[in-house]
This record gives structure tokens, C-alpha cells and sequence, in this order.
């Protein structure tokens, strides 16, 4: 088990983010947890769930939509209305009075979407359904074909994504996170399975990856490239994503963000010893997150130490960890102690609501 004169002293270094200097190098990673309004608005309960767990470097908060029919599952975030944005704000209130600090993930589902959550027809790239059930109000049922965005359709949502991020920011988020990972609607447009468009914006690498280029910068020009983050997920296959080309993916999406001085890329399911991602920290030459594949069935003893310590070995700036501080408010404290861990109790992950499984887990005082 690791303890405070085991734990890579690396870990609890500060590190300059964007216009933060975070007490150390573990953030916290975005994770949805279904406990907003039908219609998208942060509830107090998650203003305390946030709160619970500033002693985090950075706080990445949960994905938020940009418009309606970007909503994915039911009672998701959202920051397009200013309902949201006083919603956001009670939860970054709440975060900063501990201490705490925050960027919002931005998050449009795509085809990973449908009309009994959002009222509407999910939107994609292509017309190409998600090879799955999806979540809705009434339980999982068979995905829906979305429509296939149209040039103007494409223009409006690059737009949207900038109008969420200004929101964020009037939120009080300290910046924001571009999502083009895990199967959504700017990592459809990635991938060769899920686009299969014949404009500008599909066929060759140059072409798909101009929408996430678009967006990417739009965000930086609206709020500061200081205050725009990035996410990607190299190889995922999550939401039945098929990037067909992952190896030309990257190393073109990066060469065309060079250059836009974007606070960071955050890399999801980071392997050090993947090609990619060396290829990535190579080319890479501002601040890289890195969020590491730990176990499916519990979390490591140490919290997810020896992860963490690896891909920073790699070349990793910052590593983001999700379910270690989904079930531990005080991560860090026990990280640098080497208190035992909580494990998640993942049937009250996500559709559940309610404060079981999400405000209640014990702290080291409670338990002490």
C-alpha cells in the first residue's frame, strides 16, 4: 500500500494550467452523474457533491450540453439558458469556497442522443444509427437514425460551443473543456465508422478533423485559448465509435492546433506505452492530462498512484482521475497519508439520483 514517504513526490508538485497554478497534479476527471433537472439545471445536491471534493487540483465538472439537441441522457447538465448559468454558478460558488477550482466539459451527444430525452432528432455527421440502446425516461430502447448535419447545421453548433463557453465562464468556471472523446458528436466527425460524408467536412483526415479544429478555436477566440481545454480519446470505441485511421487522426489534429496556445489536452484511457500516446507527447508541446485506465471492478489500493505515476514518467503534465474521487471526497488527503480507499458502489453510478452512492460516501474524519 502506498504511503506519504512511498508517493512519488512528483504527484503533489504545483503546475501552471492556463492562467491557474494548481496545489498539485491530480484533477479531477469529468463524470456524468444524471443528478440535474429534466431540463439540464445544476441542483444543489450537486453543489455539495463538488464541494465535498475541492481539495481536487482542478475540478473538470461533468459534461454540459451547448443546446437541446445535444442532450445525450436524462437529467444531464446543460449551459445554454440562464437557468443554467445560475444553476453552474450556485456549484462553483459553493467549490470556490473551499477552495476550489473548475472548468466545465462541453459536450454535444450527437447520434448519441434521442427524441424521448431531448424532444428532438439527434444530429451526427452521417446518417448512421449508434449500434446500441440508448438511456432514455423511460429506460433503454433502440437507438434512433440521427440526421445528417448540413453545412449550416455545422456553422450553428461551432457557434453554440462558443456561446456555452462564454456561459461557463459567467458560471465561474475557470475555463472550459472541448469534449471530442468517447463517441460523441465531435469525435463522430473523427472517425471513418461515423462519418461517411463526402464535403469539407469527411473522407480524407483533413477533412474530418476540421469541424474539431473549428469548434476548438471558436471556444478560444470567445473565451481565451488560456481558459479552452481539449479532449480526445485515441482507439475508443466507446458509443461504437471506428476511427479506422487513429494513427493519422492525432498527429493531424495536433499539427493544426499548434500554434493556439489552448490551456491543455486531455487524454482519455491514456496508455503509456501506446505509440499514439507517445506520439501525442511528442507533438504536444503545451500541457498534457492524462487519465488512466485503471481496473474495471474496483479501484487500486493505492488510489491509482502507480497509474498516475507511470504516465507522468511517460511525459504526462497532470493526471486526471475519475472514479477514485467519485468515491473518495478526500482523495488527496488519503493519497498523501496512504489511507485505505473507497470502492464505487456502481449501482447508484448514474439514472439513479438521490444522494446514495453520491454525497454520502465517508470521509476519513467520518470514519475515524
Amino acid at each position: 500500500m502506498t504511503n506519504a514517504a512511498t508517493s512519488p513526490a512528483k504527484l503533489f508538485e504545483t503546475v501552471e494550467l492556463g492562467p491557474l497554478t494548481l496545489p498539485h497534479r491530480l484533477v479531477m476527471a469529468p463524470l456524468t452523474r444524471n443528478r440535474a433537472t429534466a431540463d439540464g439545471v445544476p441542483t444543489p445536491l450537486m453543489a455539495t457533491y463538488y464541494a465535498q471534493r475541492a481539495s481536487a487540483g482542478l475540478i473538470i465538472a461533468e459534461a454540459s450540453t451547448p443546446n437541446a439537441v445535444g442532450q445525450t441522457y436524462p437529467n444531464i447538465t446543460a449551459i445554454h439558458s440562464p437557468a443554467h448559468v445560475a444553476g453552474w454558478r450556485r456549484v462553483t460558488d459553493a467549490v470556490r469556497a473551499e477552495g476550489g477550482r473548475m472548468f466545465l466539459q462541453i459536450q454535444h451527444g450527437g447520434r448519441a442522443g434521442h427524441p424521448d430525452t431531448s424532444g428532438l432528432t439527434p444530429v451526427a455527421p452521417s446518417p448512421i444509427a449508434l449500434p446500441e440502446t440508448i438511456h432514455t425516461p423511460a429506460g433503454r430502447v433502440p437507438s434512433v437514425v440521427p440526421r445528417e448535419m448540413t453545412t449550416e447545421d455545422i456553422a450553428s453548433t461551432v457557434a453554440d460551443f462558443a456561446s456555452a463557453a462564454r456561459n461557463a465562464v459567467e458560471a465561474g468556471f475557470e475555463g472550459v473543456e472541448v469534449h471530442s472523446a468517447n463517441g460523441h458528436l465531435l469525435h463522430q466527425f473523427l472517425g471513418q465508422g461515423t462519418n461517411r460524408r463526402t464535403d469539407a467536412y469527411g473522407g480524407s483526415v483533413d477533412h474530418r478533423i476540421r469541424f474539431v479544429v473549428e469548434v476548438a478555436e471558436a471556444v478560444a477566440a470567445a473565451i481565451g485559448p488560456e481558459r479552452t481545454g481539449l479532449r480526445v480519446s485515441p482507439w475508443s470505441t466507446v458509443n461504437g465509435m471506428e476511427e479506422g485511421d487513429t494513427e493519422e487522426i492525432y498527429p493531424a489534429l495536433l499539427a493544426a492546433l499548434a500554434g493556439t496556445g489552448l490551456a491543455y489536452l486531455h487524454v482519455g484511457y491514456a496508455d503509456p506505452e501506446d505509440p499514439v500516446f507517445q506520439r501525442i507527447r511528442k507533438d504536444w508541446q503545451g500541457t498534457l492530462i492524462a487519465n488512466p485506465v485503471l481496473p474495471k471492478d474496483r479501484i487500486p489500493e493505492d488510489g491509482g498512484i502507480a497509474h498516475a505515476e507511470r504516465l507522468l514518467a511517460a511525459g504526462a503534465d497532470v493526471i486526471a482521475l475519475g472514479r477514485p474521487f467519485l468515491a473518495n471526497p478526500d482523495l488527496i488527503r488519503r493519497l498523501r497519508t496512504g489511507a485505505p480507499v473507497n470502492q464505487v458502489r456502481d449501482a447508484y453510478l448514474m439514472y439513479v439520483g438521490g444522494e446514495t452512492g453520491y454525497t454520502d460516501y465517508p470521509t476519513l474524519d467520518a470514519v475515524g
